[in-house]
């Protein structure tokens, strides 16, 4: 009978502000940042889990805090009862019924949450001997619908309608994941687009990308019309019609001015418009969706729950779900957000980058291929080159495709150095 022994948590910041990687026109100088934990066990194996939430540098001190507190209400349970029941689990967390007046659901408490949530997946997955798209793609069908909070969804989603659409592809599931470790899943990049960085080097990272077989990059936008005029001439000029090029507000704009500056953009045929506006503005993503068509309007990254995607698919203000692996109550909610986009017939393209999210949301994507809408057409996780060295089982990109893990776990744990040197404010890169 393993239990949890103890909750330790990090506030780890990495100064990726002094050369603007990450800059965009919301957030020009962020230090990407993971508020990091791990479960202890007295597992006679020796097993932890690992979890956390990204940010970009100050606030991550708050989301420690809350994991420590509510990381403190798991110490003692008994793990093997926890792995019978995961969305009783996650119920736990997110349904305490004090913590969840902070939110509820949503706010640092829910990315708290999610870190708890994912920390005790990724414990469960190196239990199994399994990384987490495996242990998840193995679950049957009633077992994946248990792991949802179906509370507020059933007016777009039923657990029966959904059991409905996991038996519809239950027969090809081995197929599929025999396609998926032989040539991965599909993957874009925004390494070339951050808005800090000159033409030259976007064309020179562009181009770079191009050759390593990357289809579509994404420019940030939202700073300058003018600017940005210029930027996306000069990367089609330098790469051509047959590369697609996304772009992404990071909530930038009201809705006139969104649907004005697309305008000043479509004829270097942008592929999407990301956060576009305020990310909880469901009629007003309705509203750009209209006015920019036929550019389609990705959101979701700082979507705080199940219920925001629902209400967006049901108001036709998205083309593209972009989950994010830290942002919602874990893998539990990403779940539930799946199932609502096959439901409503719209790809997910994950939002990554940051600390860890590349390492995280693999998992998802490939679950979903597998066993949720059981396709990659349109389908696309972002890939970003940074911090990844930072982590145990870091992704593998290759000709712009994700191979899948094999390891054991979430892909979640930091290199005790990495810990150690970045920690904030002590360790030796902030000294």
């Amino acid at each position: 009978m393993p239990r949890i022994t103890a909750v330790d948590t990090h506030d780890v910041r990495f100064p990726t502000s002094a050369e603007q990687a990450g800059s965009d026109a919301m957030h020009p100088d962020g230090d990407y940042s993971a508020a990091y934990l791990t479960l202890r066990t007295d597992h006679r194996d020796g097993h932890e889990g690992h979890g956390f939430t990204f940010t970009i540098g100050r606030g991550n001190d708050i989301c420690v805090a809350a994991i420590e507190a509510m990381g403190a209400t798991l110490v003692g349970l008994d793990i093997d009862e926890a792995f019978a029941d995961m969305g009783a689990f996650a119920r736990r967390l997110t349904g305490d019924s004090q913590f969840r007046w902070l939110g509820p659901e949503k706010g640092v408490v829910h990315l708290a949450a999610g870190a708890l949530i994912n920390a005790m997946w990724d414990l469960f997955a190196r239990v199994e001997g399994k990384p987490v798209w495996k242990l998840l793609a193995d679950m049957t069908p009633e077992q994946v619908v248990a792991l949802v909070d179906w509370r507020y969804l059933s007016d777009a989603l039923t657990p029966e309608e959904a059991l409905g659409l996991l038996r519809a592809k239950a027969d090809g599931k081995a197929a599929r994941e025999a396609e998926l470790l032989d040539t991965g899943y599909p993957a874009y990049t925004t390494s070339p687009g951050w808005l800090g960085y000159d033409d030259e080097k976007m064309v020179r990272l562009a181009r770079e990308a191009v050759a390593e077989g990357f289809t579509m990059i994404k420019l940030k936008v939202g700073g300058n019309v003018e600017d940005d005029v210029r930027r996306f001439r000069t990367a089609r000029a330098a790469l051509g019609p047959d590369i697609r090029l996304a772009s992404d507000a990071n909530q930038k704009w009201d809705v006139a001015e969104a649907i004005a500056w697309m305008e000043r953009l479509k004829e270097f045929d942008p592929y999407w418009i990301e956060e576009p506006t305020a990310p909880d503005d469901i009629l007003g993503h309705a509203a750009i969706r209209r006015g920019v068509a036929p550019i389609k309007v990705a959101t979701g990254e700082h979507a705080h729950n199940r219920i925001l995607f629902k209400q967006l698919l049901q108001a036709e203000a998205l083309d593209v779900v972009q989950i994010d692996a830290a942002r919602v109550a874990g893998v539990n909610e990403n779940v539930a957000i799946l199932l609502l986009a096959a439901k409503f017939g719209v790809p997910v393209c994950p939002h990554a980058g940051g600390v860890g999210l590349c390492e995280l949301v693999q998992h998802l994507s490939m679950f979903d291929f597998i066993a949720v809408s059981g396709s990659r057409e349109g389908r696309a996780i972002e890939s970003v080159p940074h911090l990844h060295e930072h982590f145990e089982d870091p992704i593998v990109v290759e000709s712009a495709a994700y191979r899948a893990p094999a390891k054991p776990g979430f892909s979640a744990k930091m290199k005790p150095a990495s810990l150690a040197d970045h920690a904030f404010p002590e360790g030796k890169v902030w000294a």
